[in-house]
């Protein structure tokens, strides 16, 4: 069975992105390796306290040879508006969660509405990155 396992926010720098991810929206560090032989590449990864099963690759915007200067300034600037993903975050009361978050220095963009599928916010990460936090409450 194929499973997702990781999938990857770009950020243009990975402490900021650390510090903003765990000590804001309260996530908690899963993998953190500096390898020397890959030009110091470091593999940073976060995730939800309590979710296993998959985790957010906190990825710096590579140069050469993966990208050429041009384009990683492009893939830069696409982040910074909101243009390169988007991670979909759920829980169970999304109005206190927001409020816990923004207690901590979260900066939303969309207070929590109601919607046609549940309850939704969103809010930008310190690289523009779009997030999205819903209360899905599907009719069973």
């Amino acid at each position: 069975m194929i499973r997702i396992a990781t999938a990857h926010l770009w950020v243009h720098d990975q402490e900021e992105a650390l510090a903003f991810y765990t000590g804001k929206v309260g996530m908690e560090v899963r993998a953190d390796v500096t390898l020397p032989e890959l030009g110091g590449f470091r593999w940073l990864t976060v995730a939800p306290p309590g979710q296993e099963d998959v985790a957010i690759v906190l990825m710096p915007v590579p140069g050469p040879p993966m990208m050429d200067d041009e384009t990683a300034a492009q893939v830069r600037e696409l982040t910074a508006k909101g243009c390169t993903g988007t991670i979909f975050l759920e829980t169970d009361d999304c109005q206190a969660s927001y409020e816990e978050m923004t207690a901590r220095g979260v900066e939303f963009v969309e207070p929590p509405e109601q919607r046609p599928y549940g309850i939704d916010s969103s809010f930008r990460d310190p690289s523009g990155n779009h997030i999205r936090l819903a209360q899905v409450m599907m009719p069973g």
